[in-house]
């Protein structure tokens, strides 16, 4: 086994999430990069959804997204409660290292991922990855995703499980990048036990914390070349968000919160 710490860039979201997994791995791999990319238009997303979905559900979709700013905040408690728990840290990279971007998918990034001596790639939180920019390095991309694939794939991965009755496969995945939603080999899975004061907003801590470790350990994989693709859990699903009806419903009717 080697000693070397990983050399990695990370892609990520601008958001509490992407800290958390930077100061995580901050300790044991060497960060060379943190490319931020900014959050897509609102306009351009609900165009997108109403494509793909249609007005109801898109009009449900933005009302949930509404009344989880209240649930959030009723909610708070105990997400700071986890954050200690799992000792999560939100500081922000050092300036020197951190890139602020549009899009991950813009030819200034696969310049500046080419011209690193990278091991690998952790995203965290960005929109799909093009092509381009998963073949501008001959490195591994790595993602966490918050639920058990391919069977949870797109959002909410661990609440949908809950709500299908299925707890054995609300968890979290560790998997490759690829060009799909949540399509990419499966390197680690983890499941997590929920509380009876856990909801909405605090399922994905309790992943979070659990795919650290899964992280960690893909990225040693990679320096001593040892990364393995595993068997994920069928069938493949791909979930979005929930409307308020939906969730009002499977919180009466199923104690799904």
């Amino acid at each position: 086994m080697s000693g070397r710490r990983p050399r990695i860039a990370m892609l990520c979201g601008d958001g509490p999430s992407s800290w958390f997994m930077y100061n995580a791995l901050a300790g044991e791999a060497e960060v060379l990069a943190v490319v931020v990319e900014g959050k897509p238009s609102a306009r351009g997303m609900i165009r997108y959804r109403l494509r793909q979905l249609g007005w109801r559900t898109v009009a449900g979709q933005l009302a949930f997204i509404a009344f989880n700013r209240l649930l959030a905040r009723l909610q708070r408690r105990r997400i700071d409660e986890l954050i200690r728990r799992y000792g999560l840290r939100a500081e922000l990279p050092p300036a020197a290292i951190v890139h602020r971007v549009r899009s991950v998918n813009t030819a200034a990034v696969r310049r500046l991922l080419a011209g690193l001596e990278l091991d690998a790639v952790v995203v965290n939180g960005t929109r799909i990855i093009s092509r381009a920019v998963i073949e501008c390095i001959d490195r591994p991309f790595i993602n966490t995703h918050v639920g058990i694939t391919p069977r949870y794939r797109g959002v909410h991965g661990g609440y949908w499980a809950l709500v299908q009755g299925d707890a054995e496969n609300c968890g979290v995945t560790v998997h490759l990048v690829d060009t799909g939603v949540d399509t990419g080999g499966v390197l680690y899975q983890q499941r997590i036990a929920v509380e009876a004061s856990d909801g909405f907003n605090t399922y994905p801590l309790h992943q979070l914390a659990a795919a650290i470790p899964l992280m960690k350990q893909a990225l040693r994989d990679v320096v001593d070349g040892g990364l393995a693709r595993r068997d994920g859990v069928g069938p493949s699903r791909l979930w979005y968000h929930p409307t308020l009806g939906q969730y009002l419903r499977y919180r009466l009717a199923r104690s799904v919160k």
